[in-house]
């Protein structure tokens, strides 16, 4: 930990009140370079929400081959071993794999849709970089779920990032459905920063990513919330793209159904928030949680032609 003004302060040792965050939401308003495809309705939606909705982004059949990539995987001994693999604390099953980009040509791939880089850099108002890649899975029956949480809280007390200035996209690989333990979100959560009670112990990942106890906001604050915002949880084919605000509040049940649920996570952060030492931890997590070194900005893959003066049209 670093002894530094923090403008969002939590681990605290008492409680705090939540506050109104000190960042914009969409970043590249009245900046012409970073004019995008998500129209003034769009804008204003994420801003007031913190999320957009796009059901059926993707075509099946462009969702389809990852899955072989996927068993490929899975049967890599090595990896399956590695710290990057995180097993679900009830069935031992895989409950996530990090570092997909660079693990997966597939994916890398993906991160650079010009549709999708389009909307990030717009809505952050920069050139962008993979923060964090992960694929989160909930096998039928036996899927834990995920305890509310901003994204944030999480990465700037333990990974440093100074600022909201990132922006989640999640990919549904299967099915999101009612049964399967969709994302619910909390509309307009993400003005408020709600700071959390207990000192960050050394390498909290290893056990806040199989059962995050700690950087969960407090009962009051996220009933307050709730009764304010609402719940929703976006369900659809897979295919289907959420984007969300790296502070709107979100969790997700357990799988009670037979289905699985898989989708992967791409955390988009501007080049102008890198990470800083971690302002409520006693280290830094490792590369495959945060990226630190060469800080690259995301270009277009070849495989996809710039589509300038094309929108795209989430759900209302």
């Amino acid at each position: 930990m670093v002894d530094r003004l923090d403008p969002y302060p939590t681990r605290l040792t008492e409680y705090r009140a939540p506050f109104a965050r000190r960042d914009p939401v969409v970043h590249a308003r009245n900046q012409r370079r970073w004019e995008g495809p998500l129209d003034e309705v769009a804008l204003s939606r994420y801003e007031r929400d913190g999320f957009l909705w796009f059901e059926g982004f993707f075509s099946r059949d462009r969702i389809e081959p990852f899955f072989e990539e996927l068993k490929q995987m899975a049967n890599d001994e090595s990896l399956m071993r590695s710290e990057q693999v995180i097993q679900d604390p009830n069935s031992g099953a895989i409950r996530s794999v990090f570092g997909m980009h660079q693990l997966s040509e597939h994916f890398d791939r993906l991160t650079r849709d010009p549709r999708i880089l389009g909307m990030v850099r717009q809505l952050l108002g920069s050139e962008v970089y993979i923060h964090q890649s992960r694929i989160n899975d909930k096998y039928g029956f036996q899927g834990s779920g995920f305890d509310w949480h901003s994204d944030f809280e999480t990465w700037h007390a333990e990974d440093g990032m100074p600022r909201m200035r990132a922006v989640s996209a999640s990919l549904m690989l299967t099915d999101n459905n009612e049964f399967n333990g969709p994302l619910m979100l909390i509309p307009g959560s993400h003005h408020q920063f709600v700071p959390c009670v207990g000192e960050t112990p050394e390498a909290n990942w290893q056990e806040s990513l199989k059962a995050q106890t700690l950087g969960v906001p407090d009962q009051q604050s996220l009933a307050s919330l709730a009764e304010r915002g609402g719940i929703q949880a976006p369900k659809g084919p897979a295919g289907s793209l959420l984007l969300f605000e790296c502070n709107t509040l979100h969790a997700s049940n357990e799988n009670m159904s037979p289905w699985p649920r898989s989708n992967l996570f791409f955390v988009y952060n501007s080049v102008d928030n890198t990470l800083e030492e971690p302002y409520a931890a006693p280290s830094r997590r490792p590369e495959f949680l945060a990226t630190r070194g060469d800080i690259e900005p995301l270009t277009m893959h070849d495989d996809f032609p710039e589509l300038s003066g094309q929108g795209v049209d989430p759900l209302r």
